[in-house]
């Protein structure tokens, strides 16, 4: 099962794996096969030292030949297909450097944001503070000037009260007209 995932999640680290398996056969046949071939020759030696008449067998020197060349034909393709995992590793490490700087960089303005969002109640606040002092200024001045009004209504209705009281009650009395101060 680990086997499976670990294949899964790196392909390139278990290819290179499958790879230097398959090396490690071949450079085993090649050894055994150099082995068989030294004590072949040092057989053929030994006979041949002796015997002048006994010639090596064409046949059999030509099937080893044969034999040599697809082995190492085998190993330069196996050879080549490892150079090329490397380099899918390499630009796969490439890729994943270029992306843990990304991360990082995310990671960065995401708390610099996070910071923004956290002092921002706090700028809310302070600029609210700013823009409500002329309000409160001007609500401040309308009171005032309601007070000073209404007193003055209070006064004139008093006024009034005192004239009614008397007998011409055919007066008429206007007041002043009031022009609310727009600003």
């Amino acid at each position: 099962m680990n086997a499976t995932v670990n294949t899964l999640a790196n392909p390139s680290e278990s290819m290179t794996a499958n790879l230097q398996q398959e090396i490690n056969l071949l450079k085993v046949e090649l050894e055994q096969k150099d082995l068989l071939v030294q004590q072949l020759s040092e057989e053929l030696f030994r006979l041949v030292k002796g015997n002048t008449a006994f010639l090596p067998n064409p046949e059999v020197h030509e099937q080893h030949s044969e034999e040599m060349r697809s082995l190492a034909q085998k190993l330069a393709i196996v050879e080549n297909q490892l150079v090329a995992s490397q380099v899918q590793v390499q630009e796969r490490d490439r890729e994943a450097v270029e992306l843990r700087e990304k991360i990082q960089e995310m990671s960065d303005r995401n708390r610099m944001l996070e910071q923004v969002v956290q002092e921002l109640p706090n700028i809310y606040r302070a600029k609210f503070a700013e823009r409500i002092v002329p309000i409160k200024q001007k609500i401040e001045a309308l009171q005032k000037e309601n007070r000073q009004l209404h007193i003055e209504l209070q006064s004139l209705s008093f006024r009034l009260s005192g004239r009614t009281r008397r007998p011409s009650t055919q007066q008429r009395l206007e007041l002043p007209r009031v022009i609310p101060a727009l600003g």
